[in-house]
């Protein structure tokens, strides 16, 4: 093997088989396009490599040691030893203090320089580690900005109870004064750091002496900050509804509306939702990270190996309809674009139907649902159907008339990509036919049904382990006690007990048995006992699996499928 140590980082990903030869090409080319952009910039923006790869290589071939900073510890004294100004500039963030040694994690650890001003700054020795970018800036906004938020909703408040005349209705939006009026910093400040805990909703609530803020982290809602005093509330409402061009004057009926915002390099779609209550108004804000995010590959969707096979082989299929299944906020999306990232080649022509777009994807045609201007999911789909597409994704199947075009689609040649909101994989085929769709249709088009749900994974250092009692053994479908675990909560998982979530999947093949089932208009129980002899791991097998595992409790099994 050749000395990496000289090799440029493309040639090394080439040999290391991260990379082909003419990805490689295509990466350097783009690089010229973009004048002074660096390769790995060039390469993950690319959607080839992954961002935690790309540092796992770079920090091999230059012999630093890699550092996935969701698994570090970071003590504030330690961390504020880099000032922000500093810390933001290049980009990096201090992980440990051993004596005068200080550990710097960074994603570009053969910058001489930067290690030199850290030093000066610092007067300590200091180690580079690597990490990606979108981590170091999560952790920078993250600890960085801890007890700014309660900072600036206090300045807010004060400012309220002195000036009266903070009028943001009839405020010149352009002026210096509305970017550093403290309700502005406040509202900036909700969104980015609501975005660095990972949240995907922000609720902010009125009452009658104060204004909770809460948000969306792993399923459950938690505190973003200490209440506020409801003075500041008119304000910071007003303040989100001019950003997201709703009426400001209007205050009695709900609205709808959207904004984005860049924070630590992410674009950041907001739908933002406003409902009038008892004690003032209450906006809640979905956020969406947009942008060219490279989709999860089909590996990283967390199946176990039987329920992978069974995926990857409906997507070899080269016509017919593939669903995914689930409640609101379980993953769906997540699966359909690693879905179409496997099928994408460059021979194939794909479009997608969404209502939202979530995620730019390079390469695919994606069309943006608009009820008012006529484009609906019906006839977005019927004029795609003379586009000459080889694969369809359509973001969900509300009704009979887009079920049916869907279903003609696949009947006729096409690769058919789509959600529903059912339970499980069996009901799924139910609805479709008591949406109107003939039996024998279902049957003839239906490749097969992914049911998919989150659960979320206990926090590794402060679970707690016992032995299963007889009720838990009932849930688990076994018939001896086995060890289990509970969720205690600690810092590090901010005492909740859990730390990220993994989606658990039952798939549903439309086998021949399967499809003559469907055609005799079988209702739900029925297939799924058929399902279950050709070998589906229901959602309930998944999960029993992963607290068995140790992943996650008994709490979650519950949750995620308990049923009457």
């Amino acid at each position: 093997m050749a000395d990496t140590r000289n090799m440029r980082i493309g040639d090394y990903l080439v040999e290391k088989g991260l990379l082909s030869q003419e990805n490689l090409m295509k990466v350097l080319a783009k690089q010229k396009e973009s004048k002074g952009k660096m390769f790995g910039d060039v390469v993950v923006d690319m959607g080839f490599i992954s961002d935690k790869d790309f540092a796992k290589a770079l920090g091999e071939r230059l012999n630093v040691k890699y550092v996935d900073l969701d698994q570090v510890t970071f003590i504030p004294e330690v961390v504020k030893k880099i000032p922000e100004s500093v810390a933001r500039k290049y980009n990096l963030i201090a992980t440990e203090l051993n004596g005068r040694r200080l550990t710097v994690a960074t994603s570009d650890p053969a910058n001489f320089y930067i290690f030199e001003d850290v030093r000066m700054i610092t007067g300590c020795e200091v180690k580079a580690v690597i990490s990606t970018k979108s981590l170091i800036a999560k952790y920078i906004g993250r600890m960085y900005s801890a007890g700014s938020a309660e900072n600036i909703a206090a300045e807010a408040s004060q400012a309220a109870e002195d000036d009266d005349d903070l009028d943001l209705e009839n405020l010149d939006l352009s002026s210096d004064r509305i970017e550093n009026a403290p309700i502005v910093k406040l509202a900036n400040t909700i969104i980015e750091n609501s975005h660095r805990h990972e949240a995907t909703d922000i609720h902010i609530e009125p009452f009658e002496t104060y204004t909770r803020i809460r948000v969306r982290v792993n399923g459950d809602l938690v505190e973003l900050m200490p209440p506020i005093s409801n003075l500041i509330h008119g304000p910071l409402i007003t303040r989100y509804k001019i950003l997201s061009g709703m009426n400001i004057a209007e205050k009695r009926i709900p609205q709808d509306g959207r904004m984005s915002a860049d924070v630590d390099g992410t674009h950041l779609d907001l739908r933002v939702s406003n409902l009038p209550t008892v004690h003032g108004e209450k906006v809640v804000i979905r956020i969406l990270a947009t942008g060219n995010v490279a989709s999860r590959k089909v590996t990283d969707l967390g199946m176990n190996d039987s329920n992978y096979q069974k995926f990857i082989s409906m997507l070899k299929v080269p016509q017919g309809v593939m669903l995914v299944t689930g409640p609101t906020g379980s993953g769906k999306t997540t699966t359909l674009y690693a879905a179409l990232g496997e099928m994408a080649k460059p021979n194939v022509n794909v479009i997608t139907v969404e209502d939202p777009v979530e995620k730019e994807i390079e390469g695919i045609n994606q069309c943006q649902i608009n009820e008012k201007a006529g484009m609906t999911f019906a006839a977005a789909l019927r004029s795609i159907l003379r586009q000459d597409p080889d694969i369809i994704m359509v973001g969900e199947m509300r009704d009979q008339e887009t079920s049916e075009i869907a279903i003609r689609a696949a009947i006729t040649g096409h690769m058919v990509l789509s959600t529903l909101h059912t339970n499980d994989a069996a009901s799924t085929v139910t609805r479709l036919v008591d949406m109107g769709v003939a039996p024998y249709m279902v049957a003839t088009s239906l490749i097969g049904i992914v049911a998919q749900r989150l659960t979320k994974v206990l926090c590794p250092k402060c679970k707690k382990m016992r032995m299963s009692a007889a009720e838990d053994n009932e849930l688990l479908g076994i018939d001896h006690s086995v060890p289990i675990y509970d969720a205690v909560g600690c810092p590090e998982c901010s005492n909740t007990g859990y730390k990220g979530r993994t989606a658990i999947h039952e798939i549903l093949l439309c086998t021949s048995r399967m499809a003559s089932l469907i055609t005799s208009g079988a209702k739900a129980d029925a297939i799924a006992v058929l399902a279950k002899e050709e070998g589906t791991r229901l959602l309930r097998d998944n999960v029993a699996d992963l607290v068995q595992e140790g992943k996650t409790s008994m709490e979650e099994l519950i949750r995620v499928t308990y049923a009457v």
